[in-house]
């Protein structure tokens, strides 16, 4: 006789392994804590999973579909990431962002069913040039998540580089090999480190030549991107956006990922190097802020007519698509949205990662209030960070100083030091919150906090300035005395910038680099990448620039070297050596050659292009 409750049990058990397996994917995580809403209800994703006619896919329906990526490391874990899906195409659930009553919700499939079938994978990390398997395991993922899997691989040992690879359970079917690497633990000596920087990178507007040039040439440990790692807009063309629409649900943020990591160059970076990644505004929408953006604002009219869409609902949207898509950690946070974080890379250098963008910024330049922006950038109520961030961003630079840790490198999306522009000043950096800024000056000065780099990206363009208080401290732009740190800011990976020719830019830099008494080297022209490389001694910054964005190709032309020597907190003299490539350095000459690196085959050739994007 068929024995119920023996069956009923069997039932259970099998419930309770699935929802295990479920918990091992980090997806199903909410991002915050403090907000579990923001998760998975995963015993509900299995139940519906063993429903009744549910049909598992078989190996042959399903591919990865996006490659492989990992991130965040640790001294003994790393995130990794792959999609395992039966298609390119997202999914249009939104389970995810929503609850029981879809509260101010115009998608029109509110209530799609997610797919029944659960897909499992199994994933092995060896490290590298061996086959032994040193940190292995198995998660599931449906469509609640958009097929996604992201694991964190532990047991591993620090500053370690491995190969680690995705198979479809029960198959010999399998994902790219993938390469990573663990960082060095706090208290270990690092002869070395280097990142490689991007930012900006929009898929229609270019290709992703930086990604690919610095994979090949092979030389950082780690990659750090500063936002803008994918553009919300519906801009047309031979790589036009898809879904071909600005993005306000899930599904269009989902999409737009996807698409996103097909390129190849992408791909390739991501498959080979862990990432450090933050975001800035055009994750969400451009020019974003604590409660709107420039295209839509937590105004009535503006859900009227931008989207049918609350601002607090898009936001929600577009992170739960990047927390999908993207080999960050869902780490214990505190609050909300938070992806600001720091990591402690041996003695030799502190990596605080910021978000001067969506976590608690008050109002920036919405391209119809920079007036308004103007009269009120010296607020002492301004801040990008909101109070919680910014006390521990400050707690984090005098923690790093009392460790010992010779460099802090702030990962930052915007620029940080005073530029005056043509224009006056910009309402969307750091000199649309002066008080901030002069907060953050004020902290280094104050606890003689030396060695401090700020990185940034957003500009869609090239600049290298000492980091100094101005009208505070004494300051000597000949040779850097009275500087308190430097700031790297790079171009864009394919983002546009000038939109003319080489000279127009370069008088263009020229007259910022002689309004600015800090600024030291600038250039709007090419689109490109930086390497920064940190030693006890020294820290080196090496820019490269795209020669054209408007078709694939492997040139990677050296723009400028930059040095700063431990414990002088200021650019080296002559800034430059003296000499760069493109742009306008102080106190040196420019000596343009175009002789370029092919990275696909290594051989040097004198490179020039016609036209830089692919859009105007």
């Amino acid at each position: 006789m068929f024995n119920l409750a023996v069956f009923g049990l069997a039932i259970a058990l099998l419930v309770t392994r699935v929802a295990a397996t479920f918990d091992g994917n980090l997806n199903y995580a909410s991002p915050s804590r403090r907000h579990s809403g923001l998760g998975i209800d995963v015993p509900h994703v299995s139940r519906r999973s063993l429903k009744r006619g549910a049909v598992a896919y078989e190996a042959d329906e399903l591919d990865f579909t996006h490659g492989v990526a990992s991130g965040d490391p640790y001294p003994d874990s790393v995130v990794l990431w792959t999609r395992v899906a039966p298609s390119l195409v997202s999914d249009t659930s939104n389970v995810t962002v929503e609850g029981p009553v879809p509260l101010y919700s115009h998608d029109t499939e509110t209530y799609i069913k997610a797919d029944p079938s659960p897909i499992c994978v199994e994933w092995t990390v060896s490290p590298s040039g061996s086959q032994d398997v040193v940190s292995s395991g198995e998660a599931y993922t449906t469509s609640d998540i958009d097929y996604t899997v992201k694991v964190e691989a532990g047991g591993l040992e620090p500053f370690t580089t491995y190969n680690y690879q995705f198979t479809i359970c029960g198959s010999n079917k399998t994902s790219p090999v993938g390469r990573t690497k663990t960082a060095p633990p706090p208290d270990s000596d690092v002869a070395e480190l280097k990142f490689a920087v991007f930012s900006c990178s929009n898929y229609p507007n270019g290709y992703f030549n930086a990604y690919g040039n610095a994979a090949r040439k092979d030389e950082h440990d780690f990659i750090l991107h500063l936002g803008d790692y994918i553009y919300e807009g519906n801009q047309k063309g031979e790589r036009a956006h898809e879904p071909p629409k600005y993005l306000f649900s899930l599904y269009d943020y989902r999409t737009r990922h996807g698409q996103y990591r097909t390129d190849p160059d992408l791909q390739l970076a991501s498959q080979n190097f862990a990432w450090i990644a933050t975001w800035d505004d055009h994750e969400v929408s451009n020019n974003g802020y604590r409660d709107g953006s420039s295209a839509l604002n937590n105004t009535e009219e503006s859900f009227l007519n931008d989207g049918r869409v609350s601002v607090d609902q898009r936001k929600m949207n577009a992170v739960r698509a990047y927390f999908e898509w993207m080999p960050i950690r869902q780490i214990d946070l505190d609050d909300n949205l938070r992806v600001w974080r720091s990591f402690q890379m041996g003695n030799l250098l502190d990596l605080i990662i910021l978000d001067t963008r969506n976590y608690d910024r008050s109002i920036t330049s919405l391209d119809w209030n920079d007036e308004y922006i103007d009269l009120i950038r010296n607020d002492a109520s301004r801040t990008l960070m909101g109070s919680h961030q910014e006390n521990w961003f400050y707690n984090q630079l005098s923690a790093s100083s009392s460790r010992g840790a010779t460099w802090r490198i702030i990962g930052n999306q915007i620029v940080f030091s005073h530029i005056v522009e043509s224009y006056g000043y910009s309402g969307d950096n750091w000199n649309g919150y002066e008080a901030n800024r002069n907060r953050t000056l004020k902290h280094l000065y104050d606890n003689n906090i030396s060695n401090t780099v700020f990185l940034a990206g957003d500009s869609h363009q090239n600049w290298v300035s000492d980091l100094v208080w101005l009208e505070e401290k004494p300051y000597d732009p000949t040779t850097g005395e009275g500087a308190v740190g430097v700031e790297f800011a790079g171009t864009a990976v394919s983002s546009t910038g000038f939109g003319g020719r080489i000279a127009p830019a370069r008088a263009e830099a020229e007259s910022r680099v002689g309004n600015n008494s800090v600024l030291q080297w600038q250039d709007g022209y090419y689109r490109g990448y930086f390497l920064l490389a940190a030693t006890p001694d020294r820290l080196e910054a090496r820019y490269y620039g795209s020669p054209s964005v408007a078709s694939r190709n492997s040139w990677d032309l050296p723009l400028a070297n930059f040095s700063v020597v431990a414990g002088e907190s200021r650019l080296v003299r002559p800034v430059g050596g003296g000499s760069v490539e493109a742009g306008f350095l102080r106190g040196g000459e420019t000596k343009p050659t175009n002789i370029t690196l092919n990275t696909d085959t290594g051989e040097w050739d004198v490179v020039s292009y016609d036209q830089m994007y692919i859009t105007a």
